[in-house]
């Protein structure tokens, strides 16, 4: 009787996380595959078309335009980010006030919301305003301003690329920062009576300790980069020729402006299916490197 008791009061317990996750996870997900097998739209009545969408979808050339520009932004993005927030994780792993302080510098913008992070960078990109067109013309870099959005989607995603970097790579840095911290000193003092330089403890303790922490920090980086809209809709709109429109901005687009709510639902679970294989990949080699 008492384990029956137990047991009831457990299930008390989790109702409200199940609850929650059947309302705002499976529902809507069940409810946008069923969209993506319709022609679904606001100002006509829904058609059950299978998977037209998604064949409708494969032989868009701009939906193949948007996916090769994420994932090529999303290479490029996710090294740097990863880079960036380990070494500064070494350089600020101590406890000591400066490093303190250096840590809360780089976290910092982490706080700033994305929109308006982008809204500042998109005033200091400006053509005749900004600040960074001026300091490369002081510093006899360039002899006249850059057109960074608009002109070359090649210049305009760099352009984003350093926006974010300045935004995000303090959230890796903190998670880097914790996983070190996480590693016996013992093993790094034991090291260094045996003669260890301090890049000889990095490569062969700190990286290999904080390797799972590497992978899941590697995964949030690609997720968020696949997920890239808000810096893109606001910095660039897609311009030029929708050849910075990314995979989500092509289902905002699809979505709500031009009202396919069926090709937009296909579009995002298509998008997914991508996100979804990058995280079983990262759930596989973080068991490889445990074992």
């Amino acid at each position: 009787m008492h384990a029956r008791a137990s047991r009831y009061i457990g299930l008390l317990y989790v109702t409200p996380a199940l609850a929650f996750v059947l309302v705002f996870t499976v529902y809507p997900l069940a409810q946008m595959m069923w969209m993506s097998l319709h022609n679904w739209s606001l100002i006509a009545p829904k058609k059950y078309i299978g998977f037209g969408n998604f064949a409708k979808a494969w032989n868009d050339p701009q939906v193949w335009t948007s996916l090769e520009f994420t994932l090529k932004y999303t290479a490029i993005i996710t090294p740097i980010l990863m880079i960036l927030g380990y070494l500064a994780a070494l350089l600020t792993a101590e406890n000591r006030p400066l490093r303190q302080f250096t840590r809360s510098v780089i976290f910092a913008p982490v706080v700033i919301g994305l929109g308006a992070s982008s809204l500042l960078w998109y005033w200091l990109f400006s053509y005749d305003f900004g600040l960074i067109n001026r300091a490369l013309i002081d510093l006899g870099v360039i002899a006249r301003p850059v057109v960074w959005f608009g002109a070359d989607a090649d210049v305009a995603m760099w352009a984003v690329i350093a926006s974010i970097v300045w935004k995000v790579v303090g959230f890796g840095t903190i998670l880097f920062v914790a996983a070190i911290h996480a590693i016996p000193t013992e093993l790094s003092e034991a090291a260094m009576v045996d003669g260890a330089s301090y890049w000889q403890r990095v490569r062969k303790i700190t990286l290999p300790l904080t390797a799972k922490t590497i992978l899941l920090v590697t995964l949030v980086s690609i997720i968020g980069s696949l997920l890239a809209f808000d810096q893109f809709y606001i910095m660039t709109a897609g311009q030029p020729r929708n050849l910075t429109a990314t995979s989500v901005f092509m289902i905002y687009l699809n979505s709500f402006p031009y009202l396919k709510l069926g090709y937009g639902a296909a579009l995002s679970l298509i998008l997914a299916g991508i996100i979804l294989v990058c995280t079983v990949l990262q759930m596989l080699l973080s068991r490889r490197s445990h074992a």
